[in-house]
């Protein structure tokens, strides 16, 4: 599996005893724990979001170079109908 992913899934992991202690033993500053790792996390995700956008633009722009196809519009881009049906 990616690293990525295992990385995710350690953090994630590590935030089971600050859970236990806030919720169901009411350990405020495990709260306050919490609350600062749910916001590294919130980097980390924003990171992989990032990676993700760069890996894909980055195989779209081979897939580009490996085999362009003549005669095909980029994507997003509507070709104009030439013939009509009225």
């Amino acid at each position: 599996m990616h690293h990525r992913f295992q990385q995710l899934q350690e953090f994630v992991n590590s935030l089971e005893d600050d859970f236990r202690k806030f919720y169901e033993k009411g350990v405020m500053s495990a709260g306050t724990r919490l609350r600062k790792k749910m916001q590294e996390l919130r980097k980390l995700a924003q990171e992989i979001r990032v990676e993700i956008q760069q890996v894909k633009q980055e195989k779209k722009g081979v897939k580009k170079e490996v085999s362009p196809e003549a005669g095909t519009e980029p994507e997003g881009e509507a070709k104009p109908e030439s013939e009509t049906t009225e």
